[in-house]
């Protein structure tokens, strides 16, 4: 009974938070006349009183949180916040349905960019700005659950960050507590999107929009204020622009820290995982280049550069803008983009998929297999610079992993089973399950996910909040020994 008070009681907290938050919409709404005021101001009294009578009731409940109690914060936050995300939208939208506008604000919290809304060009400022604000704080508070939550639940994050990535991030380079070490990551994060909205507006947008997507690349949430996504704008300075925020943001976010409290750029050279991230990302930038060139899609190689690059950027980093349908592209540069969603950002930043750490660590177990099996005398350990990888972390490594093709597997044969075509239901599931946004077919990027039954986007919204919590935290609730004392 205690622990049922305590989820309540954090809940409870959750909650206050998201009427706050949209309180800002509804200041925004009243100074800009949108005619949403109603719709937020209602949504902010529901949210805040449901909060307080979670919160006060239970102030006597215990504050220690334990591992169960952990994860099932974990999964009712990520699951029961979008609903009163929701609020403003079915009031100020009423022919809305509870199913779309569920998966619209689980698309903004955990950072998706995947959209059933059409007409965004109209919607009101403070609507347009509610789903940019989810996808912003929800963004920090990734980093803030890869960093210093999954380590308490034993199931990742910094720790596992430390010991697999030598040189660039040390544990004396990081504030001792959690409280410490969310402020200095809140600070890195604040600072770093102040710098992409000034660069925006630099770039040709107006203050409302430079926001808007600030707060959508730095979230890696893609979301936007326009139908055409970054295409409305058509301008090769905001695509630059957005294109050098969005590699920031994949980068963990740790890593910015210590560069700027050293004053150095090393650690981001010691950084085995960036180097991997922008390495493959990078080079798969111009060969997705050459081949749209070469296959006559783009007149000349430096038209095919520029729209490759951002394309490709912008799925690789599980964003989700589009400048282009890329969906008309030879399918081999579409089909690269959504596998290089599953493994190229970096563990504590606000993408999503297998993350580029695991990636090396499975290459270079698979390489240490080789050796072995050549030279089976031989002992040689697994490394990463100088840092011995324990047997216990790549058999982590390779159980995530599995996990992770098991769930794109039984989602997709989900989809299947409602008569979705095989590309729609492929790409959709990767794009939902790595946090990316636009499939191809009926989900690519000149459309969006309207199209789909209620059913197939229930599915989708699963696959986002599955794929956003790094699996564990939802798959452990199904095991009967998690719940034996």
């Amino acid at each position: 009974m205690h622990v049922i008070f305590t989820i309540i009681h954090v809940f409870g907290l959750v909650t206050i938070g998201c009427g706050g938050l949209m309180a800002t919409c509804l200041l925004t709404s009243f100074i800009a006349g949108d005619g949403a005021t109603h719709a937020f101001l209602n949504g902010t009294l529901i949210t805040l009183l449901s909060g307080a009578l979670m919160f006060l009731p239970t102030l006597s409940a215990p504050k220690k949180v334990t591992r169960q109690t952990g994860f099932l914060l974990v999964a009712i936050a990520w699951s029961v916040t979008p609903v009163f995300c929701t609020i403003p939208l079915l009031l100020q939208m009423p022919l809305l349905s509870f199913t779309d506008a569920y998966f619209e604000t689980v698309s903004g919290l955990t950072t998706t960019g995947a959209t059933t809304f059409s007409g965004l060009d109209q919607l009101p400022m403070s609507i347009n700005l509610w789903r940019h604000e989810l996808n912003w704080i929800a963004g920090m508070g990734i980093i803030i659950f890869a960093v210093a939550i999954l380590p308490i639940l034993g199931i990742g994050g910094m720790q596992l960050y430390i010991a697999e990535a030598p040189g660039s991030v040390k544990e004396s380079d990081l504030p001792p507590r959690i409280a410490q070490t969310a402020k200095a990551l809140w600070l890195v994060y604040a600072g770093i999107s102040i710098a992409c909205i000034v660069a925006l507006k630099l770039a040709g947008m107006n203050w409302f929009d430079a926001v808007c997507h600030a707060f959508a690349a730095m979230s890696l949430g893609g979301f936007s204020t326009h139908d055409a996504s970054v295409g409305y704008f058509n301008s090769l300075p905001i695509e630059i622009v957005l294109t050098v925020f969005q590699l920031l943001a994949a980068i963990n976010f740790a890593t910015h820290f210590v560069v700027i409290r050293k004053l150095s750029l090393k650690p981001y050279l010691d950084d085995m995982e960036m180097r991997g991230f922008l390495s493959l990302v990078l080079g798969s930038c111009v060969l997705a280049a050459w081949i749209l060139w070469d296959r006559g899609t783009y007149p000349d190689f430096f038209t095919a550069l520029r729209h490759a690059t951002f394309n490709l950027v912008t799925i690789a980093t599980d964003c989700g803008f589009a400048s282009q349908d890329f969906n008309q592209w030879p399918i081999f540069v579409p089909m690269w983009m959504l596998f290089l969603s599953c493994l190229s950002a970096s563990s504590g930043s606000t993408g999503g998929g297998i993350r580029m750490i695991r990636t090396i660590i499975l290459l270079k177990q698979t390489r240490l297999e080789l050796f072995k099996f050549i030279h089976p005398a031989a002992v040689r350990s697994l490394r990463i610079g100088d840092n011995i990888i324990s047997n216990n972390i790549v058999t982590s490594v390779t159980g995530f992993i599995f996990l992770y093709f098991m769930c794109v597997v039984i989602l997709v044969f989900s989809l299947l089973l409602t008569g979705l075509d095989f590309v729609s239901a492929l790409s959709a599931i990767i794009a939902c399950f790595n946090n990316a946004g636009p499939g191809l077919n009926q989900v690519g990027p000149a459309t969006n996910y309207a199209s789909l039954s209620d059913l197939q986007t229930s599915i989708c919204a699963f696959a986002m909040i599955l794929g956003r919590v790094q699996i564990f935290s939802i798959i452990i609730l199904f095991v009967p020994e998690f719940w034996r004392k």
